[in-house]
């Protein structure tokens, strides 16, 4: 227990000399081009330190480990601040992951950046700009047909429709007459013209005996 405790009290005081300094969040960069990551600190004791890298494995777990032979170099910068720099050439798609630096003397770990290495998409069709000015008229087109189309169809048929009423109308007034006699007509109507002309005009023959209808 007392070891433990010495142990505690000597990495808490060893913690307390170094300050880290805020690192680039995440960096991003395509296939095949250099990334440079950076971790900033600013200490009295020892400046060496070692690239640690987190990465998803293929089950999915977070695998963790150093990067001895990757390509580092120190740099000082303003007010006594140390940087270590990793430098990961023609990067392929297995470098994206959470990189850290560990302070080995101090037993610090900064803050770290996360790198994501993407491959751009490439077009899958490759077409010249006139044969696209081509398609674009041709939709174009294809779009003013679809509109115009429907419009046509629905004036033809209303215009048959309203030729189908009018024939309906016009048997249906041929249906009326049909089967009429006009002779027989013509001899009811002058029945009914002989027995208008028998009423008199009361007002003018009071004392006429008129016939009853």
């Amino acid at each position: 227990m007392l070891v433990l405790l010495v142990c505690s009290f000597y990495v808490l005081c060893v913690q307390s000399e170094v300050t880290l300094e805020p690192d680039k969040p995440s960096l991003k960069v395509e296939v095949s081009y250099t990334a440079r990551l950076e971790c900033c600190y600013n200490t009295s004791g020892s400046k060496e330190f070692l690239w640690i890298k987190s990465s998803k494995s293929a089950n999915k777990n977070i695998v963790t480990h150093p990067l001895p032979d990757a390509v580092t170099e120190n740099k000082k910068g303003e007010s006594g601040i140390h940087c270590g720099v990793l430098i990961l050439r023609s990067t392929t798609l297995n470098d994206t992951g959470f990189y850290r630096c560990f302070l080995n003397a101090s037993v610090v770990f900064t803050h770290g950046t996360y790198l994501q290495v993407y491959r751009r998409l490439e077009k899958t069709i490759k077409l010249s700009e006139s044969v696209k000015n081509g398609i674009l008229a041709t939709e174009g087109i294809l779009l003013l047909l679809c509109v115009v189309l429907p419009s046509i169809t629905l004036l033809f048929k209303s215009k048959t429709l309203n030729d189908l009423e009018k024939k309906k109308v016009k048997k249906e007034e041929e249906n009326i007459y049909q089967g009429l006699n006009l002779d027989e007509c013509y001899d009811a109507y002058d029945q009914l013209q002989q027995e208008h002309e028998q009423y008199e005009d009361v007002g003018s023959n009071e004392d006429m005996q008129l016939e009853k209808p």
